[in-house]
């Protein structure tokens, strides 16, 4: 797949992300994010939490521990129920999920070596195991966390009782989630460790389904702002949903191998809480005091990977356009608001001190309220192409006209249009491209 090598190429060129414990040859399903990477992840996890929790008065935060009692898990069905088919082929010994084979007949066709076989499948469970305290027995037997969510249900009464809440409302958590994957695989789509940014919204049983289908058409509206525009939605088959869903809508987007989930909403039912509860003996009911009822919520959840939103982005943004004759530029079309660098500020010439100083003064000055990168490196038209890649919205570059009128030019990503302002003006037209607004109207075109 071109698309994809080009992307993750440029991934690891730039600094987005490079293998995990590379200079040990790696380790299968895990992944670092170098510098451009974790802005970007910053940047995707700061919009969510600001969309999500920031903007709302009925969602709360929460950030609970990885390692939990493996109680929690016991009562989710997470220990019993978390696992998937695996086979191995013979001839290379390599492990994969069943679901993941083409088969011919009766027999698996191995996506590896063309070996045609038959095994049988076997269930493995995807849950790290580890031991907490200096004994490895089965009584200090716990697991890393395989989803965010358990930790919020168990906090449930926690948050209800410090915030006083009432229903509907939410608590929103961003953190890391563990899968022992059997076939990691498509870059960083499917990795063993990855971080999760999940909704658990509770409601009364009888608007469980209201709730749902507007969560499902907020939360696919918000993928539009974000600049994806390869996106769908699509209804999970009862056969395909997690053992707690009655009912679950993935929103979906088309990577270069195809169309994967991104994020899934689903009705959680009253599950979740009445498991915690029978299992830990505690009294997870709401009681309203309106009606003087108590019952068990439903939970709505909208569930999200940061990685895989990260992954959407860049394939969308990503593109290659002829200059001239014989050259190109690769250009990041990333959202402004998403994009690791906001402004790159250049001196024209590295060897004039005086265009160096008032380029160093403006990348102070800016660096307050921005992501800017500096540059001085090779020619002007190298330095653009550079920061195009990576995805910088705009490029500041002081010439000697900047020494003597205070303005300076001012370079656009996607169409490579110039204009030229004010240094006094510089910020607050900044902000404005950034948040949206038009470009060409902030200074007169540079021909």
């Amino acid at each position: 797949m071109e698309g994809l090598e080009k992307i993750t190429s440029l991934a690891k060129r730039r600094g987005f992300v490079y293998p995990g414990s590379e200079i040990y040859g790696g380790l299968s399903g895990f992944y670092d994010f170098g510098p451009l990477g974790v802005e970007l992840k910053f940047n995707i996890k700061q919009a969510w939490w600001s969309e999500m929790v920031q903007m709302k008065d009925d969602i709360k935060g929460l950030s609970s521990a990885i390692i939990m009692n493996p109680k929690i898990w016991e009562a989710s069905g997470h220990l019993s129920g978390f696992s998937d088919l695996l086979v191995e082929c013979p001839k290379c010994h390599k492990r994969f999920k069943t679901e993941d084979l083409t088969k011919k007949g009766d027999s698996f066709v191995c996506p590896e070596c063309d070996n045609t076989f038959q095994s049988k499948a076997r269930q493995f469970n995807l849950m790290f195991k580890t031991f907490v305290g200096p004994a490895e027995d089965s009584v200090s037997a716990a697991y890393l966390r395989p989803e965010t969510a358990g930790g919020i249900f168990v906090n449930f009464k926690n948050v209800l009782d410090t915030t006083r809440l009432k229903i509907p409302f939410g608590i929103a958590q961003i953190g890391k989630a563990f899968r022992n994957e059997i076939n990691p695989k498509d870059f960083i789509f499917r990795t063993r460790e990855f971080e999760q940014m999940e909704l658990e919204y509770f409601v009364k049983p009888e608007e469980a389904d209201r709730y749902f289908k507007e969560w499902v058409e907020t939360r696919f509206d918000w993928y539009q702002t974000l600049g994806l525009k390869n996106i769908r939605k699509r209804e999970q088959a009862k056969e395909e949903r997690a053992h707690y869903s009655k009912a679950t809508v993935d929103i979906e987007y088309q990577f270069p191998f195809g169309w994967q989930e991104i994020e899934g909403i689903a009705n959680r039912s009253d599950f979740d809480l009445k498991a915690q509860m029978k299992f830990s003996g505690k009294d997870l009911n709401y009681f309203d005091e309106e009606t003087k009822e108590k019952f068990v919520p439903y939970v709505i959840e909208p569930s999200a990977g940061v990685e895989r939103i990260f992954f959407a982005l860049l394939c969308e943004a990503y593109a290659e356009e002829q200059i001239a004759k014989n050259e190109k530029r690769i250009v990041l079309k990333l959202n402004p608001q998403l994009a690791p660098y906001k402004v790159a500020v250049f001196p024209l010439l590295a060897n004039k001190p005086k265009l160096v100083e008032l380029a160093r003064s403006i990348y102070k000055n800016l660096k307050k309220d921005f992501a800017v990168a500096w540059d001085d490196r090779g020619n002007i038209g190298k330095r653009y192409f550079s920061q195009d890649e990576i995805g910088t919205v705009l490029a500041v570059t002081v010439d000697f006209q900047s020494l003597e009128d205070q303005t300076v030019t001012l370079r656009d990503r996607d169409t490579t249009k110039q204009i030229r302002t004010s240094t006094s003006e510089l910020k607050e037209v900044i902000k404005k491209i950034i948040n949206g607004e038009e470009f060409l109207k902030f200074g007169k075109l540079v021909k």
